[in-house]
């Protein structure tokens, strides 16, 4: 498969976001040129006219609320691309990252990729130094998803067919749909990783996962005890016991 010509479509789910045009300029920015925008507004009461000045270079679609996982999923069922990324509507993509991430799947020949990312502030200065998380090994990383998700979902890329195997997000889960995701992943495919930054990723008071910090641990422990016991036996079987 030639990777150079395929179609990459970015779903940004929107629910009263004041930073989504700030996250589709970010999009529109790639240098790599096959892309396709989805929007999928999740019942969103604010911030509505923010899109309306890109109405014509996205695909927007609006939903009754029900939370990221199923705005994602409207996103990916829309979707004509053969890659799959995630772009929360208060992040943004550094400009090389789609082209950087494909580059990388090519070379390592992996069908999942994440990347290391900035934080940045409401104001959208960086706030940190690098926020990287690099595994020397697959049990190294498979050890540490057992334990919690280092894994930032608006760095992803991955290949469709990814999905088409393993299923997309838990609509049930609304904190932890991607962590579920990824631990459905892990057993049946090889990851890559780029340790430069491609991403900033905004911390605001505002930010679900400030306001339901409780009921996302919560439901943390959820997910893992669905997992552990497909996760342990790969990392037994990693390491031939």
């Amino acid at each position: 498969m030639n990777r150079s010509n395929q179609r990459v479509s970015v779903v940004i789910p929107f629910y009263n976001c004041p930073y989504v045009d700030l996250a589709i300029e970010s999009v529109l920015n790639q240098s790599y040129p096959d892309i396709e925008i989805l929007v999928v507004d999740d019942g969103s009461e604010q911030y509505t006219e923010k899109l309306e000045p890109y109405k014509d270079r996205i695909i927007y679609a609006r939903k009754t609320n029900g939370g990221t996982g199923s705005a994602l999923n409207m996103g990916i069922r829309l979707a004509s691309g053969n890659y799959f990324a995630w772009l929360s509507a208060d992040d943004q993509f550094h400009p090389d990252k789609i082209k950087r991430q494909l580059d990388t799947l090519t070379n390592t020949g992996t069908s999942f990729n994440h990347t290391a990312y900035y934080y940045i502030n409401e104001h959208g200065e960086r706030i940190s130094a690098v926020i990287s998380v690099p595994f020397r090994s697959r049990s190294e990383l498979i050890e540490t998803m057992m334990m919690g998700c280092p894994v930032n979902g608006s760095s992803v890329l991955l290949d469709m067919d990814v999905l088409r195997k393993v299923g997309v997000f838990d609509e049930k889960l609304l904190y932890t749909q991607d962590y579920d995701l990824w631990l459905r992943i892990l057993p049946h495919y090889e990851w890559s990783y780029i340790e430069e930054p491609l991403l900033d990723y905004r911390v605001h008071q505002g930010m679900g996962s400030v306001i339901h910090r409780e009921a996302q641990t919560r439901e943390i422990g959820v997910v893992q005890a669905r997992h552990t016991a497909v996760l342990a036996q790969l990392l037994r079987k990693g390491r031939g016991r």
